[in-house]
């Protein structure tokens, strides 16, 4: 079996970052964050108030077919979440944020909608503050389901899922400025040629303001981002490992989007149904603290692969 990290002795110096918060011993841990095989229930109700500053995460989704790693009727969603929902708002900071990746749902054995989706958006308003709404678009999305879409031909590719971007309070700490894009080209030509400030034909007044440059654009709330990893090295390396992959991860430009946004360098972001901790890999390369729980082992020992070193 090949090892792509080492694990390194304890006497290197580095110590688990979350011994003094957490009482559970890490699966493994790095120089920035742990990761746990546990229940992340039991370990965020163990953890202290205000020690999280961003919890982002992609829950199993109340699917029709139940999946390998857990997931719960549509019916039954809403409540089982919102006893998560009550330990991340006691653990966030006054500032922190809950970013959510869901994805929907169909009615079985209709072409129609769940509404789980909307029902717990209701009840996390009642807590949390919403603060955004974001829509990731995944173009290299299979046509699904395949009964309504592809056989019967009377619904289009459902391409798009909900991410949330819920806060403890009104003003969480955010800042646009360190996740600006690229300009388009004709934006490009604006700021080079100058902008001569006129009232638009839908009554706006656009100043000379327009024409400065900013160093980037804002982006918008809908995320293209295709998921398509088949030839991942993490898919790689677990093949080769002979290492069971965590079958629904999501891109590293989704947790990495909102670290950036949401964080500052040292942190402290938290992913509590981890999978194959792509959150954890990229809130380490980005220099914040996290946290990672899982439980099913089989994902926690593949999402190693992932990292360099670890230690036990």
């Amino acid at each position: 079996m090949t090892s792509y990290n080492s694990v390194l002795p304890l006497d290197m110096g580095v110590e688990n970052p979350f011994r003094s918060i957490i009482p559970y011993k890490p699966y493994y841990f790095t120089e920035h964050g742990s990761a746990y095989l546990a229940d992340s229930l039991e370990v965020m109700k163990n953890m202290p108030e205000s020690s999280v500053n961003l919890i982002v995460t992609s829950p199993p989704y109340a699917l029709v077919y139940k999946k390998e790693y857990g997931n719960v009727d549509a019916n039954a969603y809403v409540k089982w979440f919102m006893d998560f929902a009550d330990q991340f708002l006691r653990v966030l900071t006054e500032d922190g944020s809950l970013v959510i990746n869901i994805g929907g749902s169909w009615n079985r054995g209709k072409p129609t909608r769940s509404t789980y989706q909307f029902e717990l958006i209701i009840e996390l308003a009642k807590k949390f503050h919403l603060a955004q709404e974001f829509y990731w678009y995944n173009p290299a999305k299979l046509p699904a389901p395949a009964e309504w879409v592809t056989v019967r031909r009377i619904r289009v590719k459902d391409s798009v899922e909900l991410v949330l971007w819920l806060s403890k309070s009104p003003f969480p700490k955010a800042d646009n400025r360190k996740i600006l894009q690229p300009y388009s080209k004709d934006m490009q030509r604006l700021i080079e040629r100058g902008y001569v400030a006129k009232k638009r034909p839908s009554g706006h007044n656009i100043t000379s303001k327009f024409q400065r440059d900013n160093k980037g654009a804002i982006p918008p709330n809908l995320l293209q981002v295709g998921n398509n990893d088949a030839n991942s090295p993490y898919l790689q390396k677990c093949k080769e490992s002979n290492m069971k992959p965590h079958p629904a991860r999501f891109p590293k430009e989704l947790p990495q989007l909102f670290i950036d946004f949401l964080t500052d360098q040292g942190d402290v972001v938290m992913d509590p149904f981890c999978g194959s901790n792509m959150t954890g890999i990229v809130a380490e390369t980005r220099k914040r603290r996290w946290i990672g729980i899982e439980s099913i082992e089989d994902y926690l020992k593949a999402s190693e692969v992932r990292f360099p070193h670890i230690y036990r």
